[in-house]
């Protein structure tokens, strides 16, 4: 299998800058674009850096990817964030990418950009600096009901990316997990121990997301999002 999803759109790196009243580390707000070429390997793009490590970036979450078709619905519905919505890189994402969405994409999906191989690893799970970026408190929980969220890549073969170049899917070995599935199976039918049973074991699946389905089989219960989505 090998076809085109779709272009990179812009390229998009960033160094953390103070965000919000606390002034926490973050680059949410600071990725700006590149032409490229830009080195990618299993760290993600060469000179991209995170404000924490714990939670962002690593090899899982090396390449961020945020649908640029996302940008008007958000403008439309929340008329708040227009002013943020100017250009790409409001949502922290490394590569912005018009045509494909979270029904698009599966996990697992292995794709050819550049010199690069990436796989499709885990969708961004929002957290409460999306609210502190666009003074919006409820920003994370609506990205969350919404499935707006975007999704990361893992690095598979390190290689040069620019601005301009396709994506270009390789393999799917998990057509039936698109991110948009996976994110109703987190966040809306939670407690489906059919399909948790599944995603625990998905191959291709960062180990995060497979834990975070096991936790739930073994304790029948959903794990608090408080902390993630309203930072406290």
């Amino acid at each position: 299998m090998s076809h085109g999803i779709a272009l990179i759109d812009t390229l998009l790196i960033g160094t953390p800058e103070p965000l919000g009243p606390k002034g926490v580390p973050s680059s949410i707000q600071a990725r700006r674009p590149v032409p490229g070429p830009v080195q990618a390997d299993e760290n993600g793009l060469f000179g991209d850096q995170v404000g924490d490590d714990k939670v962002h970036g690593g090899a899982e979450k090396a390449i961020h990817l945020y649908p640029f078709d996302h940008y008007a619905r958000w403008a439309a519905e929340q008329p708040l964030m227009v002013p943020h919505l100017a250009a790409p890189g409001a949502f922290g994402e490394n590569f912005s990418v018009a045509g494909v969405t979270e029904a698009d994409i599966c996990l697992g999906d292995v794709v050819e950009v550049g010199g690069a191989q990436l796989q499709v690893s885990q969708a961004r799970q929002p957290c409460w600096k999306l609210g502190v970026r666009f003074g919006l408190p409820v920003l994370p929980r609506l990205v969350q009901k919404t499935g707006r969220t975007g999704w990361y890549y893992r690095v598979l073969k390190a290689g040069a990316i620019s601005q301009g170049d396709p994506i270009r899917l390789l393999d799917r070995p998990h057509p039936a997990w698109d991110i948009a599935r996976t994110l109703r199976v987190l966040y809306v039918d939670t407690l489906n121990r059919e399909a948790l049973a599944e995603l625990s074991e998905l191959t291709g699946a960062s180990p995060g997301l497979r834990r975070l389905a096991a936790n739930r089989l073994a304790n029948a219960m959903v794990e608090d999002w408080g902390r993630r989505l309203d930072g406290v």
